[in-house]
């Protein structure tokens, strides 16, 4: 499942497949409908069978809403899609809404009529989402509406079939720590909290949790699948048998009871009938489930997900592992690298160089005998323009070539079976305009100042984020995205809670794996973004100081385009670190390069700027 370029946007069917859901409304006894990019499984991936928003709307972006109703549509995304948004729908159709300032529960507040009905397909929402949603319809008079079927379905006449995914084993040497272990922990806490069992709902969890991975959707190695935990020790596993081999099945049956994913309802009415107190995270549950428990007499006690924070946490064997797979991606991104600089400008596209980069992680992945298992996430490439789009994916139709004057910025990873990588480089094509290269600076310095951040314990990501954007502030600009995001161990590269943002508050803890990627982008002219991901470890100890703290540490070794360096601006500490950095990243990689000329390209692209 690795990157396509023929993206599935069909603007073009977006009046008329509108109109055919409005048609149903009447029936259904609705106004609106709300259409979430989301599955039954809340997760940022999805299956195909799943791309109900961007079958609707024509919009492919991994986040948004669209709210449909007798006389508007409206698409709500966040900062990052602004621009996409405006070239993937039809304007004439579809409104474009802000997910952040203003989501459809504020916007019901504001422009939905009194007694507004509002139809929901109670799988695709959590409780968190219909709370808000059911506050802001009570305040109009207004109600909110649990179809049974969700109506796009029905019309949706080529809807792909469900995924069937193989899934694998995680064996101890890349999770450190074994399945039996963690069901184990977590069964005890039930017990310590008087709670009958725990539904886990995220894919992410349950591959943690028993040590499995999967392929049922793009990118992320989960398996589509959900448990419940029992405060006796025991464990339900709602997992289609059809994709486990006698080896899995095998392994599971020694771990819990591997059920059919349609036995989950029948199992969870049994419970709560039975008056148990089950645990359920309001913000990834399906609203379906909880009303299901509620439905049959059970207790529902809200709390997080069990697993998220062990498995954000990461151990010694998962930090080690996520270090190698750096060094070997490293590798690979050198050698791109090297390639992209030896075409001569406007020879390469952004498809051809997305297809250079995912050959040269293959290649250097059968070399050092660690596959490359899937990129991360489907490749950022773009130049001049196209890199002012925050998450830009390039298509056939928009490919175009990378030509001298202007940046490049690629935006990429790779899922291997011991890590998750996620980096970003820019690079100048040519000689570029000193305004870029100042930008560029500016950038360079956010990056620094969290890469050399020391925090007291309990700091959050929040208290974090405006290291990354103070040069930017001073220079009058900012960017549209947060600083940071949680990554996985062969997992999701966007893994939660943990993040540097303007919205974060869950604390950093040792162990965690973030990104750092400030960046700037001016539309129609030019993007920049710079990154490398860290995890938090103890800092040491300061002469004089008087509280522990925190830091982070480097896992990505790339080179940083050090033409693009305007070294008049950064700070005696900021050079000493870029030059620091630059020398890690040789010592790191040059063992693992055999090719000279690929060896002396390194050697000069890690040229210290002072002596």
């Amino acid at each position: 499942m690795f990157q396509s370029f023929d993206v599935t946007s069909t603007p073009q069917f977006g009046k008329q497949r509108v109109e055919a859901l409005r048609t149903r409304f009447e029936a259904l006894g609705i106004d609106g409908f709300l259409v979430p990019r989301a599955d039954e499984y809340q997760g940022e991936y999805v299956p195909a069978s799943a791309e109900r928003l961007a079958w609707l709307t024509g919009f492919t972006g991994s986040a948004g809403q669209v709210l449909v109703t007798a006389t508007q549509a409206v698409v709500f995304v966040d900062g990052r899609y602004v621009t996409q948004l405006a070239e993937q729908v039809d304007g004439t159709v579809f409104t474009g809404g802000d997910l952040v300032g203003e989501p459809p529960h504020k916007w019901l507040s504001a422009h939905a009529t009194k007694g507004f009905r509002l139809g929901i397909d109670p799988w695709l929402h959590t409780s968190a989402e219909v709370r808000r949603l059911e506050k802001a319809l009570a305040a109009l008079d207004g109600s909110l509406v649990f179809l049974s079927d969700n109506p796009l379905d029905a019309i949706w006449d080529d809807r792909p079939a469900e995924p069937l995914g193989t899934v694998a084993i995680q064996t101890d040497s890349y999770a450190g720590v074994l399945a039996k272990d963690k069901i184990a922990r977590i069964c005890s806490e039930l017990t310590d909290k008087g709670h009958a069992a725990v539904l886990v709902t995220d894919p992410s969890s349950i591959a943690w949790i028993f040590n499995i991975r999967g392929s049922d959707v793009p990118h992320t190695p989960h398996p589509l699948a959900r448990a419940i935990l029992y405060a006796d020790g025991s464990a339900d596993l709602f997992l289609d048998q059809r994709k486990t081999g006698i080896e899995v099945e095998a392994y599971l049956g020694q771990l819990c009871v591997q059920r059919a994913p349609g036995e989950l309802t029948e199992r969870l009415a049994v419970l709560a009938g039975q008056g148990g107190r089950i645990m359920v995270d309001p913000d990834l549950a399906p609203f379906a489930l909880c009303e299901l428990i509620r439905a049959h007499g059970g207790t529902i006690v809200e709390a997080h997900d069990p697993a998220k924070i062990p498995r954000a946490v990461k151990n010694t064997v998962e930090l080690n592992g996520s270090a190698a797979a750096h060094l070997q991606d490293g590798v690979a991104m050198v050698e791109f690298l090297y390639w992209l600089e030896q075409n001569h400008p406007g020879n390469v596209t952004e498809i051809g160089a997305t297809q250079a980069l995912e050959a040269a992680r293959r290649q250097v992945g059968e070399r050092m005998q660690n596959p490359l298992r899937d990129i991360s996430f489907d490749t950022i490439s773009g130049a001049g323009e196209h890199a002012a789009i925050m998450h830009y994916r390039v298509t056939t139709a928009s490919d175009r070539p990378i030509r001298s004057g202007e940046m490049f910025l690629i935006d990429s990873g790779g899922q291997y079976v011991n890590g998750t990588t996620d980096i970003t480089r820019t690079v100048a094509i040519g000689a570029v305009p000193e305004e870029q290269k100042r930008f560029f600076t500016l950038v360079l310095k956010g990056m620094i100042a969290i890469s050399t951040a020391r925090f007291p314990k309990g700091s959050r990501g929040c208290d974090l984020d405006p290291l990354a954007r103070i040069a930017l502030w001073k220079a009058g600009a900012d960017f549209a995205h947060g600083t940071g995001h949680g990554v996985g161990s062969f997992l999701s590269v966007h893994e939660g809670p943990q993040r540097i943002s303007r919205l974060s508050t869950q604390e950093l803890l040792p162990g965690m794996i973030l990104s750092n990627e400030p960046g700037y982008y001016r539309p129609g002219a030019f993007g920049i973004r710079i990154e490398n991901l860290v995890y938090v470890r103890e800092a040491e100890a300061v002469e004089g100081g008087d509280m522990p703290m925190l830091g982070f540490e480097t896992l990505t070794f790339v080179p940083i385009d050090k033409y693009l360096v305007v070294t008049e601006m950064l700070t005696r500490e900021e050079l000493h670190w870029l030059d620091g950095y630059h020398q890690r990243t040789r010592d790191e990689l040059m063992p693992l390069i055999h090719d000279p000329k690929i060896r002396g390209w390194l050697e000069l692209a890690t040229e210290p700027f002072s002596r």
